[in-house]
């Protein structure tokens, strides 16, 4: 069948479109940003197309002569998500009913009876509610908890349970909880898109048990040897306030902590299982939380991670401007470049470079480094603790630490957008050229583009300390390469 893949890019979409290749589909890919595609090793099966959900001309191409549509797109990172993801659903039920679409699969989260959803899963459940009414067939799959190596959830819990041995929690940890594995929850999406025209509804879809959080944790602690978890549950921890905690030990984010934890207050256990009846359960059985786990931590450790929750996470606009782009919108341009020759050949080089960040540091000056990570988390960004997926290995689009991957042209050049929180925008470029009589040279820039007085004097304030942190990280890059 031609499907079409909004939100590929994600976590979910990055894994869904090889299961649907390999399931025989046709696939379409849609995506704000191709680049970040380019590294994917699907990206030469798939036809590749440039859309934004909320740009309606741009949608109804990508829908055009397609069978099923798949949406994963949520804009949980952006305080205004609610309605940036009513607006968009509107406009991709429209075109894939104009566009004579058969089947629309939406991934949505279960919704509690009888309860006051939060922001999150009221705006999720207000999407499927779009679709279904849109007068195309649709299946909207509704999830708890995903455990897979690299998912929100997954990471929120690891962190937790690995960093704290000890904690005070809120009530909600004592909430029933039914998670589901990412490798069914993408059984599930694959067989949704051959269901016959008259299935149209919500289903709820979970794995086989149903724990507090409390117990995952713990459960967790015991696959991954840790020793067991102490927890003392106190009433006073509101869910903003568990967010602010959830944001400094673990790598997820403040905007992404606090609609997550906002549903875990309610008990998100699903309340049938009638996909049996139209999707049988898989060879084997449907994923035990275990299982699960042991799957992810197997991943995680052999650093065979596809995907991850930050692959999806933009904290910049793609309409700002670029450090190729010809005519900056106004404003100054700070730059500090430094430039090195070394006997070390280029390819050698260039693999040091490839593999700076995550656990191996970023060259230079770490107190500094780690303070201001700590600095980006409290005030709510994403900090030093995204890591990266692969020790050696970049891809276009990925989170490294603060930094997102924008551009990799392996290898010469690696540029580096910062996502943490600074009164401007930012860059780091790291480039390799070979020198004429052998050898290499080294040509580092960071770039700032200040927003107001108060990027002016960050910038200022920080130029100080530019020689230790830009210039250590040449001479240490440098020398890293000569001594391999």
């Amino acid at each position: 069948m031609r499907c079409v893949v909004f939100g590929a890019t994600g976590y979910i979409g990055g894994r869904l479109v090889p299961a649907l290749l390999e399931a025989d589909h046709q696939v379409r890919v849609v995506a704000r940003t191709p680049a970040k595609t380019a590294d994917a090793p699907w990206h030469d099966r798939v036809e590749l197309v440039r859309g934004d959900v909320t740009e309606e001309e741009q949608v109804r191409a990508a829908v055009a002569d397609q069978e099923v549509v798949y949406y994963l797109v949520h804009s949980l990172t952006r305080g205004d998500f609610s309605g940036i993801d009513r607006d968009a659903a509107r406009i991709v039920a429209a075109a894939a009913e104009a566009a004579g679409v058969a089947r629309i699969v939406y991934l949505g989260g279960i919704v509690p009876p009888d309860a006051t959803l939060s922001r999150h899963l009221a705006s999720r459940a207000e999407v499927g509610e779009i679709f279904r009414r849109s007068g195309v067939p649709t299946v909207e799959l509704r999830a708890a908890v995903i455990i897979g190596s690299g998912s929100a959830s997954f990471e929120m819990l690891r962190y937790l349970s690995e960093r704290l041995p000890a904690m005070i929690t809120p009530r909600w940890v004592h909430n029933r909880i039914q998670p589901i594995a990412v490798r069914d929850v993408l059984y599930y999406l694959v067989r949704a898109a051959q269901l016959p025209g008259e299935v149209d509804r919500a289903f709820d879809i979970g794995g086989p048990d149903v724990l507090s959080y409390l117990a995952m944790m713990r459960e967790y602690a015991v696959v991954a040897g840790l020793n067991r978890r102490v927890v003392l549950p106190v009433p006073v921890l509101t869910p903003w306030l568990s967010a602010q905690w959830v944001n400094l030990v673990t790598p997820v984010p403040r905007a992404l902590a606090v609609p997550l934890i906002e549903s875990l207050v309610h008990e998100v256990v699903c309340g049938e299982h009638d996909i049996a009846a139209h999707i049988p359960d898989p060879d084997g059985g449907l994923t035990g939380y275990r299982r699960a786990v042991e799957l992810a931590l197997t991943r995680v450790r052999n650093a065979e991670v596809p995907t991850r929750w930050s692959d999806a996470s933009t904290y910049g606009a793609p309409s700002d401007p670029l450090p190729t782009d010809p005519d900056w919108s106004g404003g100054s341009l700070y730059e500090d470049v430094r430039v090195s020759r070394t006997e070390a050949d280029p390819e050698t080089l260039w693999a040091v470079i490839e593999s700076i960040g995550g656990e191996n540091g970023w060259y230079s000056f770490p107190l500094a480094w780690s303070l201001r990570g700590w600095i980006d988390r409290v005030s709510g960004g994403v900090g030093l603790r995204r890591g990266r997926k692969h020790p050696h290995r970049l891809q276009a689009g990925e989170a490294l630490d603060w930094w997102r991957v924008e551009y990799l042209e392996r290898p010469r050049l690696l540029r580096l957008r910062a996502e943490m929180r600074v009164p401007g925008l930012a860059w780091l470029e790291l480039a390799v050229e070979p020198e004429p009589a052998g050898g290499s040279r080294y040509r580092q820039r960071a770039i700032f583009q200040p927003h107001g007085l108060a990027g002016h004097l960050y910038w200022k304030s920080i130029a100080p300390f530019h020689n230790a942190v830009f210039g250590g990280m040449v001479r240490n890059i440098v020398r890293t390469a000569e001594q391999t």
